[in-house]
């Protein structure tokens, strides 16, 4: 199963963006978690667990007596996942380097875990199903995505902001054949054999100077500017990526704007109790 080009690399850079988005959006995967049913003492895959976020408030959650196995393609993304759970004496953790289709456990989990996975796939409705494999009969599949296709909002509107999400946009519909993966979920889950998930959504607002969003996106296309410059979208003089996250703020602070982030879809579905032949 092919996977679609990580456009964002895996510098300190990116490592670090991760970690600011992981803070503002984990509020949203933790109402995921508690409302599709996690409990203490499961067994919990994380797939595509870059630097161990999604892991380890999973750890937090299932407590000592559970545990979690988070795998993914970057070597170096996990070698900061196992630096960080050492650091937080999260030792209910382990690391896996390779992917949900080659994974190989011991045993079923009762619960799988995705986070900005799949839009990163080339077919989500078989990575659903390959995720799903790893689950108990009863288990719990759970996907928490982001809106990568819709125009950017805010209110009074702010062209600046505009300008740079439509140039993640650009960005990875270059790469991506499937950025709406969030907003095709049901049907993604029904393909898989998975009936119609229970879902819900929420959408991060950016607001004032401080806003943690404005760091994210100007990483995000500090990043993405490689790719940018290749498909001849920007060049790195009109993003002046240096000045880019204060320019954010001052403006809709200026503007005293109310910036929506993209819209955050969390879906789940139980895995049929009648085993597979």
């Amino acid at each position: 199963m092919r996977q679609v080009d990580y456009i964002l690399g895996h510098s300190d850079s990116e490592l670090r963006r991760l970690m600011l988005q992981s803070a503002v959006i984990r509020p949203i995967t933790e109402r995921l978690l508690h409302e599709s049913g996690i409990e203490a003492g499961m067994r919990v895959l994380d797939v595509g667990s870059g630097t161990g976020d999604v892991a380890m408030l999973a750890a937090e959650l299932v407590g000592p007596r559970g545990s979690v196995v988070g795998i993914d393609r970057s070597a170096d993304a996990l070698r900061e996942a196992r630096k960080r759970a050492k650091a937080t004496g999260h030792s209910n953790i382990e690391y896996i380097e390779g992917s949900a289709e080659d994974f190989s456990a011991s045993g079923p989990f009762d619960l799988a875990i995705g986070r900005y996975v799949l839009i990163h796939q080339a077919d989500p409705t078989a990575f659903i199903r390959a995720v799903a494999s790893h689950v108990r009969p009863g288990g719990i599949v759970a996907f928490h995505e982001i809106d990568i296709y819709s125009e950017a909002r805010a209110l009074p509107p702010v062209p600046l902001w505009t300008e740079t999400w439509s140039y993640i946009v650009t960005a990875f519909a270059s790469v991506m054949t499937h950025p709406d993966a969030g907003g095709r979920m049901i049907a993604h889950f029904e393909a898989a054999g998975l009936g119609q998930p229970q879902m819900f959504a929420e959408v991060p607002v950016g607001a004032g100077r401080e806003s943690p969003l404005y760091s994210v996106l100007a990483l995000s296309i500090r990043n993405l500017l490689p790719q940018l410059e290749k498909i001849g979208a920007a060049t790195a003089a009109e993003v002046d990526v240096e000045t880019l996250e204060r320019r954010l703020g001052e403006a809709v602070s200026r503007e005293s704007s109310q910036m929506l982030g993209p819209t955050q879809f969390c879906g789940w579905s139980r895995r049929s109790e009648r085993r597979d032949h």
